[in-house]
């Protein structure tokens, strides 16, 4: 979970309603009427995450579309909880059918999954590719728990910011320096008592939805064997969600899939190595005419950034 944006929003903001009736905060910069990227945050995240890199490529010339998925940043809530896996790859899917043309799906942890079921079971393609940041079919379970064991830590919030950017430092010590306030203010929420909370829904935390999770890599793993779009997998040195053996279980799945480790980088890519992240995906969308798709049954070697 990357808590921090790297840099201030720099795009147009609507909310967008889903089929159930909530409403996705929805943040679009970059030229108009050009082929969109896609940005889908993981669990805990808010589009803030991919404030850099967005801001970096719609300098480029390319259209940045993210979003808070539902429980998550400025996105609605359900009432009562009863978060499912299906209704954020129903909320990624009805996204990506807005747009003109299919967009390129980046997708971080989670926001990758969801990306990843989509690309293989909707059709018409939604997605004109696919990039999966740190994430496989198949995860380390102690890196989930590591993250998930931070998010349950304190139901009850912070006094302050300060408090609450102490412990981020905890969480993420390979990082310099502590956040500011005007960092984390985007994060978190003010209570009645008026102590500050993450911004995710709790109910996220204690339904049904992280179990689901373990019960949804068969599909993933069926959902990756059809995918037939341009595909990079982008994943973190030091990650201890994704391993050698993942990524290397995912080629066999996705044999036309590109993979690129990032040095130094842990699960946190996005954030831990900005420079780098937005260099691959900028690389990856400029000779997508020329990346091969499962029909082609061309596998390009693992690199290093």
């Amino acid at each position: 979970m990357d808590i921090c944006p790297p840099s201030p929003p720099s795009g147009r903001t609507e909310f967008v309603a889903t089929g159930d009736g909530l409403h996705l905060a929805v943040e679009t910069g970059g030229a108009p009427g050009v082929p969109a990227l896609l940005f889908a945050h993981g669990f805990g995240q808010t589009r803030g995450a991919w404030n850099g890199a967005a801001a970096t490529l719609a300098a480029q010339g390319c259209r940045c579309i993210s979003f808070d998925a539902r429980g998550h940043g400025e996105s609605g809530h359900l009432a009562g909880g009863g978060y499912h896996m299906q209704q954020f790859i129903d909320d990624l899917l009805g996204l990506a059918q807005r747009q003109p043309a299919p967009p390129v799906l980046v997708g971080a942890s989670m926001g990758g999954l969801l990306g990843l079921v989509t690309a293989g079971e909707a059709r018409p393609a939604p997605f004109r590719a696919l990039v999966l940041v740190d994430i496989t079919p198949r995860w380390e379970t102690r890196g989930v728990e590591r993250i998930l064991a931070f998010m349950q830590a304190h139901p009850d919030g912070f006094a302050g910011y300060a408090e609450a950017a102490e412990r981020i430092a905890a969480y993420l010590p390979h990082r310099a320096g502590r956040k500011s306030e005007e960092q984390l203010r985007p994060l978190l929420r003010e209570g009645v008592d008026g102590r500050l909370r993450w911004h995710w829904d709790p109910a996220l935390l204690t339904g049904d939805l992280i179990a689901e999770s373990e019960r949804y890599q068969p599909r993933l793993f069926a959902a990756a064997r059809q995918v037939d779009v341009p595909v990079l997998l982008l994943s973190g040195e030091r990650s201890d969600v994704v391993s050698h053996a993942t990524v290397a279980e995912f080629l066999q799945l996705v044999p036309h899939a590109r993979h690129v480790e990032v040095p130094g980088a842990t699960h946190m890519l996005a954030g831990d190595a900005n420079d780098a992240f937005t260099r691959e995906i900028a690389s990856f969308i400029q000779s997508l005419d020329d990346v091969p798709t499962r029909a082609g049954r061309r596998t390009t070697p693992s690199q290093h950034a």
